[in-house]
């Protein structure tokens, strides 16, 4: 059993990724800023108040947990970033205590198959684009610190949501999971299958990564 701290808990792939953990037997702490968010959680989660860009929180929460989940949706400020940035500042001091960060990502992030950037590319949608960019800041911040141990997975460019857990998914790096019909997309339960198998058994230390069906 792992005791894993889920930031945006309550959001559509935080609630997901807070149920795989729980149905696995892990001990998880759910955490939001808003109060009447947390509310709504599983009773088996410990439901706190809390916000990622807080060093106090991140130190509060961290020292006790096995891995910390980085789920929080976009919001007017740069929240991807400042979340990345507190736990590369804050997680250091813990040593080799420190847990475990999986951060997830924008498809964004991902290239095509020219090697550009998929949020740099004309027909990435426009108001998705200022939060990929700021998930973009948030996965160089990772990649210039020391002593984090950290993982970004980045959900599929097309067809993701609320569908099946199959519990089964596939794996890339660089580019969109592309299956044999052609086609992108994962159900939010898979990844969120995806984001514990991480925490069980890392095999992306220190990358991006992807998945798909």
């Amino acid at each position: 059993m792992a005791r894993i701290v889920v930031f945006g808990a309550a959001g559509q792939i935080g609630r997901r990724i807070t149920d795989e953990a729980i149905r696995r037997g892990h001990e998880v702490t759910a955490v939001e800023v808003d109060a009447s968010r947390v509310k709504k959680l599983a009773r088996k989660a410990n439901a706190v108040e809390g916000d990622v860009t807080s060093r106090d929180t991140v130190q509060r929460l961290a020292q006790e947990a096995d891995a910390v989940v980085v789920a929080v949706g976009g919001v007017d400020r740069p929240v991807h970033a400042n979340a990345a940035r507190t736990l590369v500042d804050v997680l250091p001091r813990l040593g080799e205590q420190a847990p475990l960060v999986v951060h997830v990502s924008s498809a964004g992030t991902l290239e095509d198959e020219n090697g550009q950037r998929l949020v740099d590319t004309s027909d990435f949608p426009a108001a998705e684009r200022k939060d990929a960019l700021d998930q973009v800041d948030a996965l160089d911040t990772y990649r210039g610190a020391r002593g984090v141990r950290w993982a970004a997975i980045a959900p599929p460019p097309q067809n993701f949501g609320s569908g099946q857990r199959r519990g089964a998914y596939r794996t890339g790096v660089d580019h969109p999971v592309i299956d044999a019909q052609g086609q992108i997309g994962i159900s939010t339960e898979d990844f969120a299958v995806a984001v514990i198998d991480e925490i069980e058994h890392p095999r992306n230390r220190n990358r991006r990564f992807t998945v798909g069906n």
